[in-house]
């Protein structure tokens, strides 16, 4: 057997979507970007979701034209050829050992409040986090979709917790009026709020296993970014109320000091749990897609191996394994070293804004009428974003540079 199942359904597809993108965000975002912008983080949460939209409309138009495990990668090939359809796709696999581990210590984090004495050792927590994806990834992404649907639900019902506890009301979703010389905040808070939509790439790879593909993976891409966006909208007016926000302390407990101050400490275990999944929604994702990326090379080209085979529940077996053992190697690597893990989260981000950069650039070669004009600007909004992220962006264009050099040596 070598193909995916279809059998994610646009409920469990939007369910995905939006798990993905809130995700850590939740827990972190709104509260750092009440510090720079302060009750103007509405208006950059409305100039986010504007720009946002052309990005996701485009990757969803991709997919619809293109569904193919290989992700960004694949709409590379079908616009530039196939050495650079390698380099981004390995660009997006040196990930890995960058960018997961660091989510998967975050999770760790909130695991390690509920786990047993015997487990909550930073190290176990996180192999604990490791071995739970690799349960999840192996029971197939028809149950997987179903978990982050779950997921969803949950984070939702949190932060509606949140709103109807605390003393808001309609007044307070109206952003407040602005001037010229709030523009640098907001453009500074927008910077921060990006990465709370990071994660529309990763999903680009399971389009090949949706049951209507055409019909339901732009939806789901759609309704997943603009269900996310509403939700960081509605949770940040729930920080303002609560002035949670700040300082370096509090910016990364906002949701537990919000929950301490309309619940008491004994709801401090709910969000411990909230946060774990959340968390694990996020890196399930990105360990399914990185495994399929894996996958959807070795069958374009090495259809004999092993690797290009899939289980009875269309699940692309040694890929996944090999993420997973990575991934274990690399938490304990990080441990061991003691590396900071916004290093790593960093170096991850300026990676995932250069494939959203080559997945622009490659719309606006593929796609004509509207949807190239969307394309080009959206691939002018990735230029800027990339200028914006300094170092990150030398490193990632740095290794895509070097893939790129290998592999021209290696095909001659």
């Amino acid at each position: 057997m070598s193909q995916l199942k279809q059998e994610i359904t646009l409920l469990g597809g939007i369910g995905q979507m939006s798990t993905t993108l809130l995700g850590t965000g939740l827990f972190m975002v709104p509260a750092i970007a009440a510090s720079i912008a302060g009750e103007q983080i509405l208006w950059a949460w409305f100039a986010l979701l504007l720009a946002i939209c052309p990005i996701a409309i485009t990757f969803a138009s991709l997919g619809k034209r293109y569904p193919n495990a290989g992700g960004a990668s694949y709409f590379v090939r079908q616009a530039f050829g196939p050495r650079l359809e390698k380099a981004i796709a390995l660009l997006f696999i040196s990930v890995i050992p960058v960018g997961v581990p660091a989510a998967i210590a975050i999770a760790g984090g909130f695991a390690q409040q509920f786990l047993p004495s015997f487990m909550s050792h930073p190290l176990s927590a996180q192999l604990f986090v490791v071995a739970l994806l690799m349960a999840v990834n192996f029971s197939g992404s028809k149950s997987s979709s179903r978990l982050q649907t779950l997921i969803a639900v949950g984070i939702i019902v949190l932060v509606a917790s949140f709103v109807w506890s605390s003393d808001v009301h309609a007044t307070n979703f109206a952003p407040t009026a602005s001037s010229i010389a709030d523009m640098g905040s907001i453009a500074q808070a927008i910077a921060v709020m990006f990465w709370c939509f990071v994660g529309i790439e990763a999903f680009a790879h399971m389009g090949e296993e949706f049951k209507r593909p055409e019909r339901d993976y732009p939806i789901a891409i759609l309704v997943g970014c603009l269900l996310a966006g509403a939700v960081y909208y509605v949770f940040s007016v729930v920080v303002l109320e609560h002035h949670a926000y700040g300082t370096q302390a509090l910016n990364t407990t906002s949701v537990p000091f919000i929950a301490d101050k309309l619940f008491g400490p004994q709801a401090t275990w709910i969000i411990s749990i909230v946060g774990f999944l959340a968390c694990f929604a996020t890196i399930n994702l990105y360990t399914q897609s990185l495994a399929r990326m894996i996958w959807s090379l070795a069958r374009e080209y090495r259809p004999e191996s092993p690797v290009a085979r899939v289980s009875v529940k269309g699940v692309p077996t040694i890929a996944t394994l090999t993420v997973g053992v990575t991934l274990a190697v690399s938490c304990v690597f990080g441990y061991l070293s003691g590396i900071d893990i916004d290093i790593f989260l960093t170096l991850a981000n300026g990676i995932f804004v250069v494939i959203y950069l080559f997945a622009m650039w490659s719309a606006v070669r593929l796609l004509g009428g509207w949807r190239k004009n969307l394309a080009i600007l959206s691939l002018i909004l990735c230029v800027l974003v990339l200028l914006s992220i300094g170092l990150a962006m030398i490193y990632a264009i740095i290794v895509l540079a070097l893939l790129w050099a290998l592999l021209g040596r290696s095909s001659k």
